[in-house]
């Protein structure tokens, strides 16, 4: 196998010699400096808290300061070979010293994304040891699947779940055992977590390690017609079971591009993968090549102080991250993800710099429920090289950046393989081979990004178009105003929904009961619109990467718990939704209504009283609905506008 830090060199050189550096983009130069100088006072803060704890492990390691009693306890269940590299502690910088790695992981095996992590630490664990240090699981995050929980109690759980994940890293890494960090997630809020976490540890040289998809099952397009034709009661649940578990068949990912398979990719743009690691299959010799190597490059990176977190994540990987995204039409909670993780970072991402971004991004994917294709269909047609490398060359991505191999994004236009001699890197294909699923800058699926922002009386909101038809950009129709999404299912199976219509559902913001996804409705509303009549969704919850041909403005600010204006919309106020202006009203005098609360009865059961402080101090959705925030945005007087989003939701 080439080994992390060859591969580094022998990676860069070649990137030297074969790519002049594209000239970026105005807008997305213009947005990188706005974005820097808002974050200027809490990125610095940010960064000199990194750079003390840095200063606390120059002497061979942070365990060269715990007392003989602590480190006894940290060595204790280890073996003799690992127990006397970790003992030899303050005996002179690296790389003569020992080097630990942390394993933080989500493994569980009732899901099939995580499942395949059984094995990762034995792989990590000899492929450490093998280059002389060691690897210690430090400790596991709880890892919940937002398809189990669709239109149950327990979704109202898992957007708050992203900030246990976070303080559960954090504890993890609490030790001072620790030289670096492997982070093994995939899944929705477990990916964001686990980076939010490992950032208050941003000293730590950290690699996020992924699983990879599962094989393509049942086509998606076909699996959305049977959802609908089950909505519409035309076949039962035995027919529909059938067909969910032909899609949904081994372990791996689920291969539809949502939340998932957004943050894999997102993660590998913005360097914190393996170049060319995110869509491998699981329980492959590749997949386990590419295991072993992140351990190995994790390793390299400590002994050379090289590939901080903190020093990864900064205004250029962000806005790297937001690009790829729109450029590939990913989840829209990543317009929730993305924020929190730059604000553990120190750093001021807002909705508005999405907005600036997708007028100027080309959507280059088309990856269900944006098209037919599925994320394995992706990987064949050039994958990540190829929407790098073509995104790079139009000057559209940051290439000076640090990642986890080095110096610059240009690492990222090659592709792992094994030969004979193990794993290697080569140079990946230019040229996608499916337009129909992966297209190049000069000739795209659209001219821009897919994701508005709206603004208007009813506050803001997210709405993805990238799989709207041009004629449903623009909606007026009366409103059907709901407090709870069962209400709207039983109105549909009462024949009550008829004509053209707005579905308003609050109450769906995390004050309200946790901001839980919603696309449980998508077949409902799907059905709606194939008779003809004019359908859109307006609100404060969630619809994740499944949102697809319906115009749905979701995330919306302030929410109807927090006095936002939804909680006075009535039964047929009007409302006009507008995607080409940006624009979202109700055409209605809601100053001489009073709000309408949320549905009586305790938030309980499933958990959920458990959660009630999070409730209480949650920020907006277009702060990140963060509940862990930064210290560096509660403390700084500069900060502003994460740390008193917190304060104004405790309120």
């Amino acid at each position: 196998m080439t080994t992390p830090d060859s591969h580094q060199a022998a990676s860069k050189r070649r990137s030297d010699q074969r790519h002049a550096v594209a000239d970026l983009h105005p807008t997305v130069r213009a947005v990188s400096d706005r974005i820097r100088a808002r974050s200027a006072a809490r990125r610095s803060a940010y960064l000199r808290q990194v750079r003390e704890a840095a200063a606390r492990g120059e002497q061979g390691s942070a365990r060269s300061g715990l007392g003989c009693a602590n480190l006894a306890h940290g060595v204790a269940a280890c073996g003799a070979e690992d127990r006397s590299r970790l003992l030899a502690v303050g005996t002179g910088a690296p790389p003569a010293s020992p080097t630990n790695v942390a394993v933080v992981t989500s493994y569980n095996d009732m899901l099939s994304a995580h499942q395949p992590f059984a094995d990762f630490p034995e792989m990590i664990k000899t492929a450490v040891r093998d280059a002389g240090g060691v690897a210690q699981v430090a400790g596991g995050v709880p890892a919940m699947c937002d398809g189990i929980t669709q239109g149950r109690a327990g979704m109202e759980l898992s957007l708050f779940s992203r900030d246990v994940i976070a303080l559960s890293t954090a504890v993890a890494l609490s030790h001072d055992m620790f030289d670096a960090a492997l982070l093994l997630g995939v899944c929705d809020k477990i990916v964001p977590g686990l980076v939010m976490g490992g950032l208050a540890f941003g000293h730590l040289p950290t690699v996020l390690v992924p699983a990879g998809p599962m094989g393509s099952g049942l086509p998606n397009a076909e699996k959305s017609r049977i959802r609908r034709r089950h909505a519409a009661g035309e076949i039962g649940r035995d027919e529909l079971l059938e067909a969910e578990t032909r899609s949904y068949h081994s372990p791996g990912t689920c291969t539809f591009y949502g939340t998932a398979n957004s943050n894999q990719l997102l993660m590998e743009v913005m360097g914190l993968h393996l170049p060319g690691a995110s869509f491998v299959p699981p329980n492959t010799p590749l997949r386990d090549a590419l295991t072993a190597a992140a351990a190995q490059q994790a390793l390299v990176n400590a002994r050379e102080g090289l590939g901080a977190m903190g020093d990864v994540v900064d205004e250029r990987a962000v806005v790297n991250g937001v690009v790829a995204l729109l450029a590939t039409g990913g989840s829209t909670n990543h317009t929730l993800h993305l924020v929190a993780i730059a604000g553990a970072a120190g750093i001021d991402l807002t909705w508005d710099d999405f907005d600036k971004l997708s007028a100027v991004v080309p959507l280059l994917a088309r990856i269900y429920p944006n098209g037919a294709a599925d994320v394995n269909h992706f990987h064949a047609a050039g994958g990540t090289a190829v929407l790098i490398g073509s995104l790079l060359d139009a000057g559209l991505l940051h290439p000076d950046v640090t990642t986890v191999v080095g110096k610059g994004l240009d690492d990222y236009r090659r592709a792992p393989h094994l030969d004979r001699d193990g794993l290697k890197w080569r140079d990946g294909p230019a040229e996608t081979a499916d337009r129909e699923v992966l297209r190049p800058v000069d000739d795209p699926f659209a001219p821009d990004g897919g994701l508005r922002m709206l603004h208007g009386n009813l506050g803001r909101a997210v709405v993805k178009v990238s799989a709207v038809d041009d004629a449903e950009r623009v909606i007026t129709a009366p409103a059907r105003v709901f407090d709870d999404q069962a209400d709207l299912r039983a109105a549909f199976e009462a024949g009550e929904l008829t004509g053209d219509l707005v579905a308003v559902v609050r109450h769906q913001g995390p004050r309200a009961n946790g901001m839980p996804e919603l696309h449980a409705l998508t077949p409902v509303l799907g059905v709606l619109r194939s008779r003809g009549q004019r359908v859109a969704l307006v609100t404060d919850g969630r619809m994740s990467g499944a949102s697809g041909a319906i115009p749905a403005a979701i995330h919306c600010t302030p929410e109807a718990a927090a006095g936002g204006s939804l909680a006075r919309v009535r039964d047929g106020d009007p409302i006009r939704l507008d995607t080409r202006t940006g624009r979202l009203d109700v055409l209605a005098d809601l100053d001489v209504r009073s709000p309408v609360g949320p549905p009586e009865g305790a938030v309980t059961g499933t958990g959920r009283e458990l959660f009630s402080a999070f409730r209480a101090v949650v920020g907006p959705a277009d702060r990140g609905a963060v509940v862990a925030a930064p210290a560096v945005a509660m403390t700084d007087p500069t900060a502003g506008a994460i740390g008193a989003s917190v304060a104004d939701g405790a309120r």
